[in-house]
């Protein structure tokens, strides 16, 4: 059985992005397109940071927010056009997508683009979903199935980083770009958290109801 940690994509299911094959049987393939643009979006999260916070070019942060959650959405539909599902991105996916959010909201932070209790309080309710993975493992059971409002909330959160962003370039757009990633971070993180709640319930329900499974001896 294969444990990820928790995110919004939820657990993998064939042919979804990094999981099974069509028939199944997950693939040892490491150089995949999909693979490629994971790696590349790793990349990414140093030349991010370094551009948001020491050269402070905005602008090209900005384009390469953007970039990355382009490939992201890219990746899931090659993976499945052309049957290259691997362990590499079961694995890989959900760790840069997660990189990804921590970094950018830590550097929003650091650049005084978001409150840090805002930050705190996403990055806490991942740690908190993180560790009720354990009630499942321990009673051999998969992880719970996809809250859909919970990949509303992820969307509405990667929307709203771009824009805040882009509030602080010099165009046209700034004082939409503010107003709009405002409104898109006050709503993403309000549902973040009930989902997060909802998921800490099934599993608070699935401790109560099934006792964790007997440690087995050889």
């Amino acid at each position: 059985m294969h444990w990820l940690v928790t995110t919004e994509s939820g657990p993998t299911k064939p042919g979804e992005r990094g999981g099974a094959t069509a028939g199944g049987i997950f693939a040892d393939r490491i150089l995949t397109i999909p693979n490629v643009l994971s790696v590349l979006r790793l990349i990414g999260v140093p030349l991010f940071l370094w551009l948001l916070l020491v050269e402070r070019a905005d602008g090209w942060a900005f384009a390469l927010l953007v970039a990355s959650g382009f490939t992201d959405f890219l990746d899931g539909k090659l993976a499945r056009l052309l049957d290259q599902s691997s362990r590499l991105g079961a694995l890989l996916d959900p760790f840069v997508d997660r990189l990804y959010l921590v970094t950018t909201l830590a550097a929003f932070v650091i650049r005084g683009l978001i409150p840090w209790w805002v930050a705190v309080i996403l990055v806490g309710r991942d740690l908190v979903l993180t560790l009720t993975l354990s009630v499942y493992k321990r009673r051999e059971l998969d992880p719970p199935d996809v809250i859909y409002l919970g990949k509303a909330a992820t969307f509405a959160l990667m929307s709203a980083l771009p824009w805040l962003l882009a509030g602080q370039m010099d165009w046209a757009l700034a004082g939409f770009g503010r107003a709009f990633g405002g409104a898109f971070l006050v709503w993403g993180t309000a549902v973040y958290v009930w989902t997060g709640m909802l998921y800490t319930g099934k599993a608070v329900a699935v401790a109560r109801a099934i006792p964790a499974a007997a440690h087995r001896t050889r």
